[in-house]
């Protein structure tokens, strides 16, 4: 038995759960609405405010499958119920972000700014606090979309490995290079 498959999902009284004849399951709360299509492999059970996932048999793929979606199922519970957010800083000179609705506008020392063009279902917010890196803060109640976004922005300036210039999630770690080595006398 999967460890992390066996394992209910509990369902919060304000988030509705719907699971249908073709194993659709469908999650509505106050965040938003969420589907995903389960593997007939898998069967979905819901008992009071339990979700169940079972499985028939024990080969690989059926192993794999359990624990995969009772974590995709519980990733929606808890982004339509409380959403999801990530940090990330611009660190670097002159390096500014700012948030406009759907748009966000990264200056990144190249010649010319970016305009990032977020989904509907993304909110943004910038801090600018003199002193500190500016930061971009991404909310949404889906996990896998805002994850996408927030690596696709962190991948228009990766941190560079000798001065950790670039854009990093808050709290991630670098390994800094140690560089060029002075001429010896």
């Amino acid at each position: 038995m999967s460890r992390i498959g066996k394992n209910p999902i509990i369902v919060p009284a304000t988030v509705q759960v719907t699971i249908t004849g073709d194993n659709v399951v469908k999650v509505k709360g106050p965040q938003g609405e969420l589907t995903q299509q389960v593997d007939p492999l898998i069967r979905v059970e819901q008992e009071g405010n339990h979700l169940l996932l079972t499985r028939e048999g024990s080969t690989g793929p059926e192993r794999s499958k359990h624990g995969l979606y009772r974590a995709l199922i519980q990733n929606m519970v808890t982004g339509v119920s409380e959403g999801f957010s990530t940090t990330q800083e611009f660190i670097g000179v002159g390096y500014k972000v700012e948030a406009k609705g759907q748009i966000v506008e990264m200056s990144l020392g190249y010649s010319h700014n970016i305009v990032f063009q977020l989904p509907e279902e993304i909110k943004a917010e910038s801090l600018n606090e003199r002193g500190k890196p500016p930061v971009l803060i991404l909310r949404s109640f889906d996990k896998q979309l805002l994850g996408q976004v927030a690596a696709k922005v962190r991948s228009l300036r990766k941190p560079e490995p000798y001065k950790g210039k670039g854009i990093r999630f808050r709290g991630e770690v670098l390994r800094k290079k140690a560089g060029k080595s002075g001429e010896k006398k």
